[in-house]
């Protein structure tokens, strides 16, 4: 079928049928200030052979780099057989399973997602899914407020520690909708929001706490008594996580004395590869009591009137099934084919597999700062426990620096100046389960060079 089915003799007739004569007087309401001009920019049509010179033209000039960079991307090694399952026909090409008879595959695989989330989570129901980890925690601020009826405040606090794009998303989403997002400082001494940094808040009325562990340093936070902190102020604990990391951390389900209510983060370490800005999906899960108010989709498991189990989606209360007032959420998706892959992915490492990649990306991490540490001009900013990343600061900017490292062919990392200040010419780097020792002592040696010469002092 050709992309546009309609001949201009469709169009035409249409058009006449309508008693109109054009498609401009078709959509007249539109004022013309929102109508949009010509699109200079696009260039003119290409053919089929035109179109495929031009891609491999572009796939060619891709520079691939050695990725140290992390900060909320994660290169992890995956399975061949798990994308040759993901790609065959039954899944790449499924729509959403609104059909349950004729998707029983389909729901079954979201099903086992979602018991697989619960399970690295601690908590009680999963969703599936959202479109990334920054409008996961935009939801769940959303989610927050609609379940949290004790506060009236609308008022939320955001740890400092909180991936900035995440926070950025989450203002942008939810800041619009009447919440007020408040920041909690990092101490810059520690990567962490000590408990005392609350303070301020003590006794206020606060809808909820976000808070992301490892945050955004790879640095720890003390979650157990940030979580009975905000409890204790009534207000609901949303605990941003790496999912991997919860092979090795106490799950989000056992900070604290009850638990958090909700967690949520980015999929996308579940066996999605890194490409050019995606594809990525976010997940959820929460206490029971709140799913009700969980965006998203949700698979349950029944039985049919022969006994037989059969899967349906169910709490459907998304602005496809309910008056959009009403939607739990009007921008979430379900983001199915990255769900199987993640799937798919967790089944055939299993818990086993899953704290061997942890620990041996925690491994290599330290080995790498311990190269990049030995070089001059380079220093270790914060002490004790981490997972995935650490930042590191040199004694000149760090932009420059990075950027002499990447044409050299390694990404190495992510620099902090815009995001923290505070912490000066600081990046945050990387490692996990693919970095090889070769390439490790390859950056260490680089950037000791780089370091050595005058155009980037």
């Amino acid at each position: 079928m050709a992309f546009i089915p309609h001949s201009s003799d469709d169009l035409s007739e249409m058009l006449q049928t309508l008693g109109l004569s054009s498609i401009d007087e078709l959509f007249d309401e539109i004022p013309d200030d929102l109508k949009i001009g010509p699109l200079e920019g696009v260039p003119p049509a290409l053919s089929e052979m035109e179109t495929q010179r031009l891609v491999r033209e572009r796939a060619a000039a891709d520079k691939p780099l050695v990725n140290f960079l992390g900060a909320g991307a994660y290169e992890h090694h995956i399975p061949a057989a798990i994308w040759e399952i993901v790609t065959r026909g039954e899944f790449y090409s499924a729509y959403t399973p609104y059909q349950a008879e004729a998707s029983q595959g389909t729901l079954q695989v979201i099903y086992e997602f979602q018991s697989m989330m619960t399970a690295l989570t601690g908590l009680d129901v999963s969703n599936a899914s959202l479109y990334d980890g920054g409008s996961g925690v935009a939801e769940a601020v959303l989610m927050a407020v609609r379940a949290n009826r004790k506060s009236k405040s609308r008022r939320v606090l955001m740890l400092g520690g909180v991936t900035p794009a995440y926070r950025h998303v989450a203002r942008n989403i939810a800041g619009t909708q009447g919440l007020d997002l408040e920041l909690v400082p990092v101490d810059p001494s520690a990567g962490r929001t000590p408990l005392e940094a609350l303070a301020p808040w003590e006794g206020e009325d606060l809808t909820a706490v976000v808070v992301q562990h490892p945050n955004f340093f790879g640095q720890l936070e003390d979650v157990d008594a940030i979580t009975d902190w905000a409890h204790r102020q009534g207000a609901l604990l949303i605990g941003v996580v790496n999912p991997l990391s919860l092979a090795v951390l106490k799950p989000p389900g056992e900070w604290g004395a009850d638990g958090a209510d909700v967690a949520c983060g980015e999929g996308q370490p579940l066996g999605v590869p890194l490409s050019g800005g995606g594809p990525y999906f976010g997940f959820m899960t929460c206490k029971m009591q709140y799913v009700r108010q969980l965006p998203g989709r949700i698979v349950g498991r029944t039985v049919d009137l022969e006994g037989k189990a059969g899967f349906s989606l169910t709490l459907q209360a998304r602005e496809q099934h309910i008056r959009r007032s009403k939607a739990t959420s009007n921008i979430c998706t379900n983001q199915g084919l990255m769900v199987t892959a993640a799937t798919i992915y967790m089944a055939m490492l299993g818990a086993e597999g899953l704290r061997r990649v942890a620990a041996h990306s925690m491994a290599n991490l330290n080995r790498l700062v311990d190269q990049l540490t030995a070089v001059r001009g380079v220093e270790l900013v914060f002490d004790g426990p981490r997972f995935h990343e650490a930042v590191l600061r040199l004694d000149r900017p760090a932009g420059p620096v990075l950027n002499a490292v990447a044409e050299r062919g390694i990404a190495g990392g992510y620099a902090l100046k815009n995001d923290y200040p505070d912490l000066g010419d600081a990046f945050v780097v990387c490692a996990t389960e693919v970095r090889t020792d070769e390439e490790i002592a390859a950056y260490a040696r680089t950037l000791e060079d780089v370091m050595r010469r005058a155009q980037v002092a």
